[in-house]
């Protein structure tokens, strides 16, 4: 049954694409500003250990809404079709090079509750600003009214393919802007209304393309005299290899400053976000949120991207950490900073309780709600083991100290010593004074795939290779044989 609580907090979820939690000034990175960002974690908490729930963006986007682990929901890569039903495109829309592999859209999450339908039947408006990216752009869907999203999930900066009331265009403006614009307007709209607002304003930004031409041209430059001293330059591991060229001397400088530029752009829409909440007077009854789907390398450990930025794909911490800030002044502690470990997937439980409402399929979900940390309220962690990672065959373990991740069927495999080795520098799998350790963190690993992954969607069964998923996984994908026939 559908009800309404005036009571109820507002809630702006803002997330950005392929931010690593190294790339925030409050995070103790001198070089890239990010002013605003800094202002919301000295009015709120920051949880400088959380993890996505897989290493590129669709798996882990679909992770929060759902509460599931890719393993779960079957999206494990990031959907490079199904968007679209490329049929129903005008003539300019059906020629154009980024349509290429579009042929039906998919509802990639059909039949999976996400916390936002949840919201929307207890009373929300929910709207959603920014990139989707998880099937069928064109519909709205998932308890969301409003919706502003790109056709596709990247794009250009300026010359985004635009998603609203149905169509596909493209658009001159800066992607960024366009999204705080879009975000500011729903915010304006909603002033008469008496119940709570959610809004998922989502960001591209600093997904690349970083090129000079992608950002504006003032914050490019003010990053000029950088140094980048905040991003080492690493040596990959032999067995990997890169899907993304190293970049060295002035080829790194402008890939950095771009993707620096990208950042600052996008602090200053939250930064307008921020202003417009408390110009309305309603900044201690909204719930303020910031988080990025996954991390990213930019030269750490010799990798330029993500999970996927190298074959077989990683599990750094520079890949799967990602920065995490809420804020509601009034409520949630200000000004502290969280090290429990924790995980994408617990955002659905953790904010349907911190609105008083409950998550379904409770003993189906692996997730654990953190709200008593937003209480200002200390709880009992997890066991050593505290968080846990997949993408596709390649699976992660870890506590505060130890790291494990595996790789089916036949490794390569690593462990690592995250106390004495933070920068994940010695890979100690084969140190024979490791193997019992090795076993229980692989035994706990397999206990925890074997009680939630779905047999129908197991990602260890997947030969995801990071070039993105066209269809459904596993066997769900039979009910696509339609789509292959075209």
């Amino acid at each position: 049954m559908t009800t309404t609580d005036h009571n109820k907090p507002n809630i702006v979820f803002i997330m950005s694409d392929d931010q690593g939690a190294w790339a925030m000034g409050c995070a103790g990175n001198p070089e890239v500003r990010t002013p605003n960002l800094d202002r919301l974690a000295s009015t709120g908490t920051r949880f400088e250990n959380f993890f996505c729930a897989s290493p590129v963006c669709s798996p882990a986007r679909a992770s929060v809404l759902t509460g599931r682990i890719p393993s779960q929901h079957g999206v494990l890569d990031w959907i490079r079709s199904g968007n679209v039903n490329k049929q129903d495109l005008s003539s300019e829309m059906k020629d154009h090079s980024e349509f290429r592999d579009e042929k039906h859209a998919i509802d990639y999450l059909a039949g999976q509750k996400t916390y936002t339908e949840v919201l929307n039947e207890n009373g929300y408006d929910c709207a959603l600003s920014g990139k989707w990216h998880l099937g069928n752009s064109l519909t709205p869907q998932k308890g969301f009214s409003h919706w502003y999203t790109i056709g596709r999930g990247g794009c250009h900066y300026y010359s985004p393919d635009i998603v609203e009331n149905g169509e596909i265009r493209i658009e001159k403006e800066y992607l960024t802007d366009l999204i705080t614009k879009d975000a500011l307007n729903v915010l304006d709209h909603h002033k008469e209304k008496d119940n709570p607002l959610y809004l998922s304003v989502h960001y591209t930004a600093p997904h690349a393309p970083w090129g000079r031409d992608e950002h504006p041209a003032n914050i490019y430059d003010s990053y000029e005299a950088c140094s980048f001293t905040s991003v080492p330059e690493g040596e990959k591991l032999p067995w990997y290899k890169n899907t993304i060229p190293q970049m060295k001397g002035q080829k790194r400088k402008e890939i950095l400053q771009g993707y620096f530029a990208a950042i600052t752009a996008m602090d200053q829409g939250i930064g307008e976000i921020i202003d417009k909440i408390e110009e309305m007077g309603i900044r201690e009854n909204t719930l303020l949120i910031f988080m990025s789907d996954n991390g990213m390398s930019m030269g750490h450990h010799g990798i330029w991207g993500k999970g996927n930025g190298t074959v077989p794909q990683n599990m750094y911490d520079t890949a799967v950490k990602v920065p995490a800030i809420m804020s509601q002044p009034g409520h949630i502690p200000q000004g502290v900073v969280r090290d429990e470990l924790l995980s994408q997937y617990d955002m659905m439980p953790t904010l349907l309780e911190y609105v008083g409402l409950t998550s379904p399929d409770t003993k189906k979900l692996p997730g654990t709600s953190f709200a008593p940390l937003l209480h200002g309220e200390e709880m009992e962690q997890r066991d050593n083991v505290v968080v846990f990672d997949e993408y596709g065959p390649v699976r992660m373990i870890r506590g505060k100290r130890w790291k494990y991740v595996h790789r089916y069927p036949y490794g390569p495999h690593e462990l690592y010593d995250l106390e004495n080795d933070p920068t994940e520098a010695h890979n100690l799998i084969d140190d024979p004074g490791k193997k019992d350790l090795i076993a229980d963190m692989k035994s706990r690993l397999d206990q925890w795939y074997l009680q939630y992954a779905d047999p129908e969607r197991d990602g260890a069964k997947e030969g995801v290779t990071g070039s993105g998923q066209l269809g459904l996984a596993g066997i769900a994908s039979k009910g696509e044989q339609v789509y292959a026939q075209d």
